[in-house]
């Protein structure tokens, strides 16, 4: 019996790939990403400015969301819900093209991005420092009608 090549088992050939684990994911050799498990796709989770945020990792590319602050609800007394929706329509003007701004049933400001970028760690981290930084004039605007110690909330 002649052999023709050598024979591996499929999950020890990419176990073999795999050069390091960065949270739910695993790195290759050629520094592209590849989940761990089988199941929704993964996502990292970090806080920019105490808010929290996430980069969910989709088939073609990453669903970034940040929580960028919260309108009162009408049960807290003293909040001004008035400039606190004035400030919201603003926010719009301040996001980039193709930035949705979304206001959540639990009173939660999200502003998100799906973009394109290609599946490395590099690629990615540097998508999510990117979304940051031009989250940031959104960030002072609420932060501008927050009364002292309230970061994003905006009962002014």
């Amino acid at each position: 019996m002649a052999v023709y090549g050598v024979f591996i088992p499929a999950r020890q050939a990419a176990a073999a790939m795999e050069l390091l684990t960065l949270g739910p994911f695993a790195v290759t050799r050629d520094g592209a990403l590849r989940p761990r498990e089988a199941g929704p796709p993964p996502a990292f989770r970090f806080r920019w400015r105490g808010r929290p945020c996430e980069a969910a990792v989709e088939a073609d590319g990453l669903r970034l969301v940040a929580i960028a602050g919260r309108i009162p609800s009408t049960a807290e007394r003293g909040a001004d819900r008035g400039t606190a929706f004035r400030t919201i329509a603003a926010l719009p003007g301040l996001l980039p093209p193709g930035w949705r701004l979304r206001l959540l049933p639990d009173h939660r400001i999200q502003v998100e991005l799906e973009t394109v970028v290609a599946s490395t760690a590099t690629s990615m981290i540097a998508a999510m420092v990117h979304f940051v930084l031009a989250l940031d004039p959104c960030l002072d605007r609420l932060d501008s009608n927050a009364p002292p110690g309230a970061q994003g909330r905006l009962n002014t």
